[in-house]
């Protein structure tokens, strides 16, 4: 049989760039002569409800609401509904670089109806004392105004679509509860019968045109979060009903660190194959059995129903397609120039993830490091390192620039390696191939302040890497293999070079003490305060099954909480921390302070003052400890 491929990406991922994962699948299947194709449905959807038609339909179904379970966000909307759905198509077409004059009416605060989310604006205004965002636009350019207050503007009508359409809608964590972390399938299951919201009947209009354009004959469905696990079945869901010949297959980060003790049979009520890993391998062979050319007993990592009615899982030894091998990355068949570009921080390195078409590319597969104790380190997509030549990868990086017309390139390794970046700076410089670049590293002392240069040169923009807790004891204890001196002395080079830099912070970790935090965060106030981070973010820790502190809590001083009976996903443990600290409390504080850093305020506060919690104490670092690291005193 003649095969034809359609990947998918199911809502929601970002909306400012593509999620690469069907780039890559789609560039590497064509490298191997068969005939693939993608679209985006995660774009499509969002772009569908905000036009001037998608708003009338969102404000009939608003109406049907009871006045008393009207939101605020909604209740603006429906007062202000004529001005939404004068303005919609314009906004649009000016975050997707269409329009820019447009900027001039958006700044005039006359243009847009201003809903609830305008008022993170007024806390800019009281910093300075009146001064009409001055703070929050004095260094932006009118263009930069402008898509910050339309970025506020879709976030007013994205709360409305949560509050009004489907309580599962919010941007980038689409129906996230239902599907992270769920012992059994069963909720997912009964939302899945339930009638479709108007977001699913929008869904299932997309699914239809995308399968009426392509007649695929297998469709892969790519779910990154548990957030895009909903909308990938009701897409699934709807090519069952209607083209029950079409096999379809599922695979991702989501299915690769949660559903790898799969048991419940129900899920392949709605797909036909899950893969694990990465999804060269199973995904060929696959198309090898669906066209007559491979037993069944031949899959590679891949889960299916069997005429038991139960899961199998087939893992034939074959193996990996070389990372050198898998292809380049193709975005043929995604519309580019649709993207929004969303600008919902000021901050200039954080604004990054929003904010601009990325072309994403890995420079290496897995992690050279493998240590940390809160990684999945005994999952493929850490454990298996490879990497490819410098000449290599400029050469896809150069098809890439050819087919895209974009030069723009965020490197998504887990950690890319020093190794690596400086041989592929230093061919881009050779080759003087023009390109803006970031991507995500650890902060290790080969990155000399010579290398920052260089990779400043080569066109480094911005770096990320995790300092996790800001504490020698808990990074030790976390395997880090950094310190904070460490991590000072290297930031502070990227800095100096001109290169932003975000870190990576976490909270909770096992042990974690209450004056560890208030330790951490002091260190955090001092690496902004000098220069040397310029964005950061606190995440809370969480232990997975797939780490070391999941595999041997006894190490870390925590007993796991007993798991009830899992047959469906698996990732996330609950355990017990015999310190009791309130960390979920603690988290407010330091996300409060962090946010005030990321704008260049508040560091004349004591630290301990962020957390409005009783009992807190103070810090027990010197207010210039970074400063003596870095030798300014």
């Amino acid at each position: 049989m003649s095969m034809k491929v359609l990947s998918l990406i199911p809502p929601m991922t970002q909306l400012n760039t593509p999620y690469p994962s069907t780039a890559y699948l789609t560039g590497f299947l064509r490298s191997r002569s068969i005939d693939a194709v993608q679209e985006d449905l995660a774009l499509a959807l969002v772009l569908g409800f905000f036009t001037a038609k998608g708003l009338q339909e969102i404000h009939t179904e608003a109406l049907k609401l009871p006045e008393e379970r009207r939101s605020s966000s909604v209740n603006f909307f429906l007062d202000y509904f004529s001005d939404y759905q004068g303005t919609i198509d314009l906004v649009i077409r000016f975050l997707q670089g269409r329009d820019s004059t447009l900027s001039h009416r958006i700044n005039s605060r006359t243009f847009l109806p201003e809903g609830p989310r305008f008022a993170s604006l007024e806390a800019y205004d009281e910093e300075e004392a009146g001064d009409s965002l001055s703070w929050a636009f004095g260094a932006l350019g009118s263009q930069d105004r402008a898509r910050h207050l339309a970025t506020l503007y879709l976030n007013d009508l994205s709360d409305v679509l949560r509050d009004a359409i489907d309580d599962r809608f919010e941007f980038v964590r689409y129906a996230e509860s239902l599907a992270s972390s769920q012992p059994t399938f069963t909720p997912l299951a009964q939302a899945l019968v339930v009638e479709p919201t108007l977001m699913d009947l929008h869904l299932q209009r997309l699914t239809h045109a995308a399968m009426e354009k392509h007649q695929p004959s297998l469709v892969l469905l790519s779910v990154p979060f548990p957030g895009a696990v909903y909308a990938a079945l009701r897409i699934a869901q709807t090519i069952k009903e209607k083209y029950p010949d079409v096999k379809i297959g599922l695979g991702g980060g989501y299915v690769n660190t949660e559903l790898r003790e799969l048991k419940d049979p129900r899920i392949f009520d709605f797909v036909d194959y899950i893969t694990l890993d990465s999804g060269e391998r199973p995904l060929l062979c696959l198309i090898e059995y669906l066209s007559g050319k491979r037993s069944f007993d031949r899959l590679v990592r891949t889960f299916t129903r069997n005429d038991a009615n139960q899961v199998q899982y087939i893992n034939w030894p074959e193996l990996d397609i070389p990372f050198e091998d898998v292809g380049t990355a193709t975005w043929d068949g995604l519309p580019l120039d649709s993207y929004l570009s969303l600008l919902d921080m000021l901050n200039p390195m954080h604004r990054l993830w929003s904010d601009g078409r990325w072309n994403k590319l890995t420079v290496a597969h897995g992690c050279y490091w493998k240590k940390c104790s809160f990684c999945d380190v005994s999952l493929d997509y850490i454990s298996r390192y490879e990497t490819a030549s410098a000449s290599l990868l400029v050469d896809r990086i150069e098809s890439i620039v050819s087919e895209t017309g974009q030069t723009g390139f965020h490197f998504v390794d887990e950690a890319a390696p020093p190794k690596i970046l400086k041989a592929l700076a230093q061919e881009l410089i050779r080759r003087k191939v023009m390109i803006s670049w970031w991507g995500n590293i650890r902060f290790e002392k080969t990155f000399t302040p010579e290398l920052c240069e260089l990779l400043a040169q080569s066109g480094c923009i911005a770096m990320s890497g995790g300092l996790e807790v800001a504490s020698d004891r808990l990074l030790d204890l976390m395997k880090k293999g950094v310190s904070v001196e460490q991590v000072a002395q290297v930031t502070k080079g990227f800095s100096d070079a001109g290169i932003l830099v975000h870190a990576y912070l976490m909270y909770g970790f096992p042990t974690q003490t209450v004056q560890e935090t208030v330790d951490a965060l002091e260190y955090v106030r001092q690496l902004f305060e000098n220069g040397c981070i310029q964005s950061g973010f606190f995440h809370r820790f969480t232990c997975t099954v797939h780490s070391p502190v999941g595999q041997d809590p006894q190490a870390y001083g925590i007993t796991l909480v007993n798991l009830p009976e899992i047959t469906f996903a698996k990732n996330d443990i609950a355990f017990f921390d015999p310190t009791g600290v309130d960390h979920d409390a603690l988290g407010v504080g330091l996300k409060k302070a962090i946010y005030n850093f990321m704008h260049g305020i508040g560091f004349d506060q004591q630290t301990h003052t962020w957390f409005e919690m009783p009992g807190i104490p103070k810090s027990s670092i010197s207010r210039n400890k970074i400063a003596k690291i870095l030798g300014y005193v």
